[in-house]
């Protein structure tokens, strides 16, 4: 048993040495080439290749973080609107949009936030930034109010 014991002991020893010199080396290897191959925009996230720039899907929750959607929003990807109508009541001051966009793009201004929609005559505008960060797309959100 003492035998058995002390051959673990010194595999052991040897996986460990294995492990302290490989590991920092297979590391530095995936942030050497992952950098090169994609950079990191400001936001930390990585900038690829794709132009594609469009919302996929839109959510609006209220301040229990359920929907307030009567149904699903109508997503024009060439006009770039999104058309929402929301239950009649809704508190329309504290919003919190979710927007779903192709892969890799991004949302300007940050949602950080509940959100005012309540000035129905001036819409809110989000811009879709594209994977490779050289398309811009403005939406603009229009909201309806479910009539009573």
């Amino acid at each position: 048993m003492y035998t058995v014991m002390k051959e673990n002991n010194s595999i052991n020893r040897i996986l460990r040495k294995i492990c302290l010199a490989a590991c920092p080396v297979a590391v530095l290897l995936c942030v050497l080439t992952g950098c090169f191959d994609y950079p990191v925009d400001e936001d930390g996230l990585l900038i690829t290749e794709r132009e594609q720039c469009y919302v996929s899907n839109f959510e609006l929750l209220g301040t229990d973080f359920q929907t307030v959607r009567t149904k699903n929003p109508v997503i024009d990807t060439l006009a770039c609107t999104v058309n929402v109508e929301v239950f009649y009541g809704t508190d329309l001051t504290n919003l919190w949009p979710q927007f779903t966009l192709v892969t890799d793009a991004k949302l300007e201004p940050k949602i950080t936030g509940w959100t005012d929609f309540s000035d129905l005559n001036n819409p809110r505008k989000y811009t879709v930034i594209s994977g490779n960060r050289k398309v811009r797309k403005e939406y603009t959100v229009y909201l309806t109010v479910q009539q009573p």
